[in-house]
């Protein structure tokens, strides 16, 4: 990992070391909350720290300036042990008004420090905010360490030099507290200096005026009075492997896997997407890769999204297409044409909370059954679903090959938290990955009764898989579609038995995709207790077990990658647990499946807020489960 530059700040006599500290950043959708929350992010994977990310956007696209439902956030849970999670309760939170502290005051751990801006805490934006008195003066705030200074008029004084109006320099108040936040935590300014250099590199007034806010910001912390609530504190780097590191979002990760895979199949992209948040950052990223054979298409809407990408596969590309929960509805009936042409396709669903529209800005994993189950007529398709930002490049590259292998979609779930949180990713070895080409049909692959070479489009091979023909290979011309194809020969055939067979054979071909053998991620292969999880819960989970574990209670950590088909070895694993318990941020559905699948006991521990699990959380309902 890099490591951080020295900053000039003086040594504080009142530093104090900790092991790890969660940040929230509040303010209205204008103040520039996630900006400052990924520039601070920025610096703390420079000064080495392990840290996990949960920006928190409000669904409005402009909500009105004030309002409580316009309030963005950005938590950040870095230190100097293992982070695998966006941390449970901010230590410190940042209120640039007062709705952004009304919203966030609930989570803030009893003791806690809150910064707040009294220069936004007018009696207009109390009104907006439905405080009856101002929160900083009325004593409300007492359990909490409070400092409170106008920030709003520091702002305005730093960047004087700069000849701003009052608007324009209040647009630099997320500088001044980023500042104050680097000055905190001992990080260095230089990054950002350079950062907003190269980010205002036609309008350098701007790039100084924003320099001069940051570094006004940091001098503050440097010599205001320290008798009150602010101190410096150091947190060491976290102990890690020599190699290349860098933050990464779920929604680059995504993008850099896709890539990946394409390349290690020696396979052109297509990308077809139609833009929905969370998923539309897949498309901007897959964008800004075409030196890697990268095409990238956005289409009218989400049919056309993934008939094209259908389209591209048909072509010998490798067809992707990515959506949330309501396209990926749309793009079902296309998803059931790729089944029955059996085609290589990468679907990536973004889980949102829904249904319809639902909380677009918000994470939830409701849509486990729709990846399932989610077609019409008997239509399986292998699921995958990562666990953090940092696992979809592997689970991404992994939809790859099995889509090629078995000449099948493959959908790969993410939700709304992996895709806009960040963690540090140890950049991989390309040398480390199997290279796993994919073969395409140049001549005849069967005889008829007279010895007479002849096309078997649907003839299957090893892994059940027909042949990928490109069009226009020479005498290899076959019929493609959506109605029913004849075994081996891909005539149209409706016959009753034709259909049990080709049913058959595409579900077979699923079922036998080979994936590795279940591992326990904490804990030991069998016990009282076994929680089992998938996508996003991986964090809280396995800090809750061990925080459990340490506490002398017998359980362990299942986490489970594949969804469809699960791995073989899951069904003895999870016999060998006298109960389970499966955390999901909706009302059930893996639970279901397991209990489907092999006749266990599994207890639902249910979330469907639009926000992750705590740890304490789970923590709670392991010890109910243990009762």
């Amino acid at each position: 990992m890099a490591t951080a530059l020295k900053d000039e700040a003086p040594q504080n006599p009142d530093k104090q070391q900790s092991e790890a500290v969660v940040v929230r950043f509040a303010g209205d959708s204008g103040d520039g909350m996630q900006l400052t929350g990924g520039q601070f992010t920025l610096s703390t994977a420079l000064a080495g720290n392990d840290l996990a990310t949960f920006p928190d956007f409000p669904a409005e696209i402009r909500a009105p300036q004030g309002t409580l439902f316009g309030v963005s956030a950005f938590q950040i849970n870095f230190g100097s042990r293992e982070i695998d999670t966006a941390g449970d309760a901010p230590d410190v939170l940042v209120a640039m008004n007062p709705a952004a502290l009304k919203v966030n005051l609930a989570s803030i751990k009893p003791g806690g420090l809150i910064i707040a801006d009294t220069g936004a805490f007018t009696k207009r934006n109390l009104d907006k905010a439905e405080y009856e008195s101002n929160p900083l003066e009325d004593g409300s705030l007492a359990k909490y360490d409070l400092l409170a200074f106008d920030i709003s008029a520091k702002t305005i004084e730093a960047v004087k030099p700069f000849g701003l109006g009052n608007k324009d320099a209040l647009r630099s108040k997320n500088m001044w507290t980023l500042g104050l936040a680097l000055w905190m935590f001992g990080r260095p300014r230089k990054p950002i200096h350079d950062w907003l250099k190269q980010k205002f590199a036609s309008k350098p007034e701007i790039a100084d005026a924003n320099i001069a806010a940051l570094d006004a910001g940091h001098a503050y912390g440097e010599t205001a009075e320290l008798s009150g609530p602010l101190r410096q504190l150091h947190l060491d780097p976290v102990p890690t492997q020599p190699g290349l590191y860098r933050t990464v979002t779920g929604a680059e990760a995504v993008a850099m896997g896709l890539v990946a895979g394409a390349r290690l199949l020696r396979l052109p992209i297509f990308f077809g997407g139609y833009p929905i948040t969370p998923a539309s950052a897949i498309l901007h990223h897959l964008a800004r890769m075409k030196e890697f054979n990268v095409t990238t298409f956005q289409a009218e809407d989400e049919i056309a999204a993934i008939c094209a990408a259908i389209g591209a596969s048909y072509a010998g590309q490798l067809g992707v297409t990515s959506s949330s929960g309501p396209g990926i509805a749309l793009k079902t009936e296309a998803m059931g044409l790729a089944i029955m042409t059996e085609l290589p396709l990468v679907i990536v669903n973004s889980q949102r909370g829904g249904p319809s529209t639902g909380l677009p800005t918000k994470t939830e994993q409701s849509d486990l059954y729709q990846a399932v189950y989610g077609r019409n007529g008997d239509a399986p398709l292998p699921v995958v679903a990562a666990r953090s930002p940092a696992d979809v490049f592997e689970c991404a590259i992994e939809a790859c090959r099995i889509a090629v292998q078995h000449m099948t979609p493959v959908m790969l779930l993410t939700d709304g938290y992996i895709a806009n949180a960040s963690e540090p990713w140890q950049v991989p070895d390309p040398e480390a990955f199997e290279r796993m080409p994919a073969e395409f049909l140049t001549e005849k692959n069967g005889t008829d009764e007279e010895g007479n070479a002849v096309l078997l489009p649907y003839k299957r091979d090893e892994n059940g898989a027909r042949p990928w023909i490109r069009p226009g290979t020479p005498d290899l011309m076959h019929r493609i579609g959506g109605i029913e194809k004849a075994v081996d020969t891909g005539h149209i055939d409706y016959s009753p038995a034709n259909h049990q067979a080709m049913t058959e054979a595409r579900r077979d071909k699923v079922l036998g995709v080979k994936v590795s053998d279940q591992q326990v991620s904490l804990g030991g292969t069998k016990g009282k207790l076994a929680v089992v999880g998938w996508g996003s819960t991986y964090g809280p989970i396995h800090q809750a077990v061990t925080r459990a574990r340490r506490a002398g209670r017998d359980v362990s950590h299942i986490h489970i990658r594949h969804i469809c088909p699960m791995p073989g070895n899951l069904g003895d694993l999870l016999g060998a647990f006298e109960r389970i318990i499966v955390p999901e941020m909706n009302s059930g559905q893996l639970k279901t499946i397991l209990r489907d699948k092999y006749l266990v006991d599994a207890q639902p521990v249910n979330k469907v807020s639009g926000q992750p699990f705590t740890i304490s959380e789970i923590e709670a309902a392991i010890e109910e489960a243990l009762k």
